[in-house]
């Protein structure tokens, strides 16, 4: 970022203190700011904060008192709207977080960035304004060409300013290795060609896939009868999805992981052989460059923003998860490839995703006319 620019004011509803991808999305957005010369502070308004005793990245510090429920955090968004130190640019990292944002941006005259990442942003919001703030935002950042797209069919394509800043996966932890010994036992996994999917089942989100690999066993195990669909996440859909895989006879090749602990993620993906997420509404699907880190074959969606985490079928098979019989062959293929780790992987690199960030906000701060009431 140009000089003059190196003061920033985030809005978080999860960063340090939670779990996902928005929340792993907005970590990495901190670290980048944190090792970037250019910048000289950044403070974050949580909705939800770290807990006691946390260390934040360098030039980082949390307002904690606007962690104490929705009316602390509006308490203290004001305070940082009327009172406060300098800020250069208002980073709002969830679009429920707007209206806050916009008023800050406002009232200081420095511009307002924008993060969105997926299903929602998709959509208009129900709230009146956040909607017109959303309308009326000159600067977005996208984790995906397909959300930043989504995004404008509501919204306009008004922006002064846009950016696709893709999710950066990390090297440490992850890699191709052998299959945990106990977590074979524990899940049935001996001797099964294993394909996995991830992430969290929740009655609001069944656009994830699950549904389509279940469907399409009874077709996989009639070509391949060891086959496994080791699913890892949990939530309040997964009672339906048990009951799914027992409907259609397949519920001993259907395991359900639970919550699988951060630490210990990558020896989950290594008990698989593929990774599928035949979805519908992914934003970008980070658990793909995770899975891909881990050596796996992967297939993606050629229907949301899992198409480019592979790079529009660079690092891994493209499927449109409607058709059966091309899941099904797809599935197939991807178990049929060896394990590992595509060169073409750097791409996302944390180094990649710093250069990208800084590039997306210096050019948002360029014009500093963004900022004045009419633009926002």
């Amino acid at each position: 970022m140009e000089a003059g620019f190196g003061r920033i004011l985030m809005l978080a509803s999860a960063a340090h203190e939670a779990v996902g991808g928005i929340a792993q999305y907005n970590r990495d957005v901190l670290s980048a700011l944190s090792h970037d010369a250019a910048v000289e502070a950044v403070v974050v308004i949580p909705r939800i904060g770290p807990g006691a005793g946390f260390a934040p990245p360098a030039k980082v510090r949390y307002d904690s008192a606007a962690a104490g429920g929705k009316g602390a955090f509006l308490s203290r968004s004001l305070a940082h709207a009327f009172g406060g130190g300098r800020y250069d640019l208002v980073y709002c990292a969830h679009i429920n977080l707007l209206p806050a944002a916009a008023l800050i941006a406002r009232r200081r005259r420095i511009p307002l960035a924008l993060a969105i990442y997926g299903i929602d942003a998709w959509r208009a919001p129900e709230g009146a304004a956040t909607h017109a703030c959303a309308r009326a935002c000159r600067h977005v950042i996208a984790c995906s060409q397909v959300s930043l797209e989504r995004f404008q069919t509501w919204a306009g394509a008004a922006q002064a300013t846009t950016a696709v800043l893709p999710g950066a996966v990390h090297d440490a932890g992850f890699g191709a290795g052998p299959k945990r010994c106990d977590l074979v036992s524990r899940f049935g996994l001996k001797g099964r060609r294993v394909v996995m999917s991830f992430g969290r089942m929740h009655p609001a989100e069944r656009y994830k896939g699950f549904d389509e690999v279940i469907e399409a066993l009874p077709a996989l195990r009639r070509r391949s009868p060891d086959i496994a669909y080791l699913i890892a996440g949990d939530g309040e859909d997964r009672p339906r999805l048990e009951a799914k895989a027992r409907a259609l006879g397949v519920a001993d090749a259907v395991v359900f992981a639970g919550l699988v602990p951060e630490a210990g993620k990558a020896d989950y993906y290594r008990l698989a052989d593929a990774f599928v997420m035949a979805g519908f509404g992914e934003g970008f699907g980070f658990v793909i460059l995770e899975a891909l880190a881990c050596g796996l074959p992967v297939v993606a969606s050629t229907r949301d923003g899992s198409r480019e985490a592979v790079l529009d079928g660079k690092l891994g098979a493209l499927v449109d998860p409607s058709d059966p019989a091309a899941l099904q062959a797809a599935i197939l293929e991807a178990l049929a490839r060896p394990k590992a780790v595509p060169a073409g992987l750097a791409h996302f690199s944390p180094d990649a995703f710093g250069e990208r960030l800084a590039a997306a906000l210096r050019e948002i701060c360029r014009g500093r006319s963004a900022a004045s009431p009419k633009a926002l």
